[in-house]
């Protein structure tokens, strides 16, 4: 029997400028003016991870370019647009980042999590948080455990926090959700069926 598409996957439906959502999950962050524009600016390590935003937002209908810093860091940076108040209102609209009461994550939202920061670490896989918005990490922990992801706090290598994620079923679920790799050059970091098979 074929396997039926969750509907709260990243396949399930089209493309919506909520799904941006997934980048504030992380250390994105939503500029508010005037109430009527916002702007979103997400820190990017990576090429393929910047090459796959770039891309999302352009599905979305958004335009996104690549920003460096005095500092050197590469960051996501769109216009401030109507379009995407509503988003950074719900957030919080700079006033300091806040999960908005009853979200709960789709497979797009996460699919912006997982490119935007998501990474193996030995057989867990790590959803990194804001460290400057502490106020977010109970609320986005229980978040994912109402869509079928239960995880534990975390601090990585470096020191940041986390939501750990293992076991089997787990990743076969964050799998599911968030569907195949977001580009070329990210197998190592997406949550991917090679690596799961070698989890006990």
């Amino acid at each position: 029997m074929a396997q039926q598409m969750s509907f709260f996957s990243a396949e399930a439906r089209h493309p919506a400028v909520a799904d941006l959502a997934g980048l504030l999950c992380g250390p994105g962050q939503a500029v508010l003016f005037a109430r009527a524009t916002a702007r979103l600016v997400v820190p990017v390590d990576t090429p393929w991870r910047m090459k796959a935003l770039v891309r999302a937002c352009a599905e979305r209908g958004i335009r996104a370019e690549v920003d460096t810093g005095d500092d050197g860091a590469r960051c996501l940076r769109t216009a401030f647009r109507v379009d995407l108040a509503p988003l950074a209102a719900a957030w919080g609209g700079g006033a300091g980042k806040a999960v908005p009461a009853g979200f709960v994550p789709d497979g797009a939202a996460l699919r912006m999590w997982v490119a935007t920061v998501g990474h193996w670490s030995d057989a867990a896989y790590l959803l990194p948080l804001d460290p400057a918005a502490p106020g977010t990490h109970e609320p986005l922990l229980l978040a994912l455990a109402q869509c079928g992801l239960p995880a534990t706090m975390h601090q990585t290598d470096d020191g940041g926090p986390a939501l750990r994620l293992i076991g089997r079923r787990r990743l076969g679920r964050l799998r599911e959700l968030v569907g195949a790799p977001a580009a070329t050059g990210c197998a190592e970091q997406w949550p991917a069926v090679s690596r799961m098979r070698a989890v006990s």
